[in-house]
């Protein structure tokens, strides 16, 4: 069964949002810490926190290959799947993040009491 999605519009406008030099902002979005992520015309978004250590993630970087790097260890995460990519075999939690003529919208899966 598909799980279902309920977004939460960040901004009116992609440029409202505060992206660091690295390409990285920080957001609230319905109680959860979400890092966003620009890379090649897209938008990412992802976990706040790196799942070895707690590194903040917006304190990285985003490599050449598009991946995103952890600050503190340098474990280095697929922006699209979560996949860890340097082998230690982690897994980062994606958030689903459209820019849409309206503003940016971030997706989260609803969560009931099984799921």
């Amino acid at each position: 069964m598909a799980k279902e999605i309920k977004w939460y519009k960040l901004v009116d406008h992609i440029n409202m949002l505060p992206f660091e030099a690295n390409n990285m902002c920080v957001v609230e979005v319905n109680g959860k810490t979400i890092t966003i992520a620009r890379h090649s015309g897209s938008l990412f978004g992802f976990a706040y926190k790196c799942p070895h250590a707690s590194g903040i993630m917006a304190e990285g970087f985003i490599n050449a290959l598009g991946h995103v790097v952890c600050s503190l260890h340098r474990y280095a995460f697929n922006m699209q799947n979560g996949r860890n990519v340097s082998g230690e075999g982690y897994y980062l939690k994606t958030y689903l993040v459209e820019e849409r003529s309206d503003g940016v919208y971030v997706g989260i899966e609803k969560t009931g009491f099984f799921g």
